[in-house]
Order: C-alpha cells, then structure tokens, then sequence
C-alpha cells in the first residue's frame, strides 16, 4: 500500500472511531418504553402463547394416537 494512502486510510478509521464515540455520548440515559415494559410485554406474550396452546391441546378434543399400543389388532395372516 502506498504510504498516502495508508495515512488516509488511517485517518479515515481515526474519524469514524471518534464520530462513534461522540454520538454514544450523546445519547439520552432516560429510559424509553422498551426498557420500562420490554420483559413485562414479553414474559405477559410467552405465557398467553402458552396458556393458549395448552388449551388447544388438552380441551378440544385432539386424538393425538401416540401409541399404537391396545388399539391396533394384527390379522391372522393364515387365514386367506
């Protein structure tokens, strides 16, 4: 690499780094609405997720045949 343009390179990484760390500076420390009712929102959509899901899967009726187990009866295979 050429030595100017290394040195404008450099130069360039330099700004960019203190433009990044001037706009972090200056950032409001106030708490927004995501920090004040994010987990709340979150944990209250986790458990009505839930809570509808067990519903489904338990109350209305599903015949979900886990097990074949007592319900399946083989034919006699010699009797054709």
């Amino acid at each position: 690499m050429f030595p100017l343009a290394k040195t404008a390179l450099s130069r360039l990484q330099v700004r960019s780094i203190l433009q990044t760390m001037a706009r972090q500076s200056h950032q409001k420390r106030a708490p927004d609405f995501h920090d004040k009712y994010g987990n709340a929102i979150l944990a209250s959509g986790a458990i009505f997720c839930i809570s509808t899901w067990t519903y489904t899967a338990t109350q209305i009726g599903i015949e979900w045949n886990l097990s074949p187990v007592g319900r399946v009866t083989p034919k006699e295979w010699r009797d054709q």
